[in-house]
């Protein structure tokens, strides 16, 4: 079969072409033409030489993954999922913001997850293997093949899998996603979203990378977030909190804490009251989300009328305080929802 050149670095796809007897400025242009230009066929990139295209076509080729399936919700979020090579199965989903008009795209990082979020579709599944730099870049270019250069305004690592787990790849995603050659993203405008891993966290804060950073943090108190994430048990809310002061003084920017409401569980007012001593002093906002049912799990969604009391106690304790709203619902879209089903109907 021949070699899929989607998700090849810019170095890689300079060093290819090196090896192939041509000038690295060949690799640009190849480069230019998969992730740009998003052209696939080799005959179609004219500016380079017959021969090359000639020897590229004989052992080379550039593809997406398959849609095994396409889902639209009442509210405009589209879901999407991917059969990988393998005859596995990720999701992404395209997000519009009703208030400006823009699409988020939230992508997956891995096949499964390792870290078993009792509230999570995705953590059920357990840990099946990362995804390569091709399969995580493949989301983004489909979506743009699909719906043109506009067809996203922001990248969220919000979908199936833990991404600082899988830091490498994503990171060198990310990479392609930024370059001036490449999808031409702003660094700014790609978010990612992590469980707690505190290592990941400072080795992002070392990158350089100037890419948003969310935590999933769910509970006010390291008991209660061992009982909903046992990534607690591992990285403890002193741990986690001083690798995110350390993000957070290294870039002077806010950090987004992501905290999921589960009726009777993580919602009280003494929740509250703790969730903004914990956060005290560190530049962030807090987005509130009620639970999306999952099924088989026995979490309970509050009210929005609860949801709402429990933002009024957090702010203006906190310096800024969003209550989500959750879309995507009647497609298993929604946050903690994603499980990389087929839809064999």
């Amino acid at each position: 079969m021949k070699k899929n050149l989607c998700g090849y670095t810019r170095s890689e796809i300079e060093q290819l072409l090196t090896e192939l007897g041509k000038k690295t400025f060949h690799g640009r242009q190849l480069y230019k033409w998969m992730y740009k230009n998003l052209v696939f066929d080799f005959e179609e990139m004219t500016d380079l030489s017959k021969d090359i295209r000639a020897v590229l076509s004989e052992s080379y080729r550039i593809s997406l993954p398959a849609i095994a399936n396409r889902q639209k919700s009442g509210d405009g979020t589209e879901k999407f999922l991917f059969e990988l090579d393998d005859g596995q199965y990720v999701e992404s989903v395209l997000i519009p913001d009703d208030n400006s008009g823009r699409m988020t795209l939230c992508v997956s990082s891995q096949v499964g997850c390792a870290l078993g979020c009792e509230f999570c579709a995705t953590g059920r599944m357990g840990f099946i293997r990362d995804l390569t730099i091709g399969e995580i870049i493949a989301q983004p270019m489909t979506m743009r093949k699909l719906y043109g250069e506009n067809a996203f305004d922001n990248m969220v690592f919000m979908g199936m899998g833990e991404p600082l787990l899988n830091y490498d790849n994503v990171m060198a995603a990310i990479d392609i996603l930024t370059d001036s050659l490449g999808m031409m993203l702003g660094a700014k405008r790609i978010t990612i979203s992590t469980s707690g891993v505190a290592r990941g966290i400072r080795k992002l804060a070392n990158s350089g990378s100037k890419v948003k950073l969310a935590i999933s943090l769910h509970a006010s108190n390291n008991k209660l977030r061992r009982r909903l994430m046992p990534i607690a048990n591992s990285y403890k809310l002193p741990d986690l909190m001083d690798a995110i002061k350390t993000w957070t003084s290294v870039y002077a920017r806010r950090v987004t804490f992501e905290y999921i409401l589960f009726k009777g569980v993580n919602d009280s007012k003494e929740h509250a009251l703790e969730l903004a001593k914990l956060i005290k002093g560190i530049p962030c906002k807090i987005n509130l989300l009620s639970y999306n049912l999952v099924e088989g799990l026995d979490f309970e969604r509050p009210s929005d009328e609860e949801v709402d009391a429990f933002a009024k106690i957090l702010y203006p304790r906190a310096p800024a305080v969003t209550v989500r709203k959750s879309r995507g619902k009647d497609i298993d879209a929604a946050c903690g929802q994603l499980a990389g089903r087929k839809n064999k109907s």
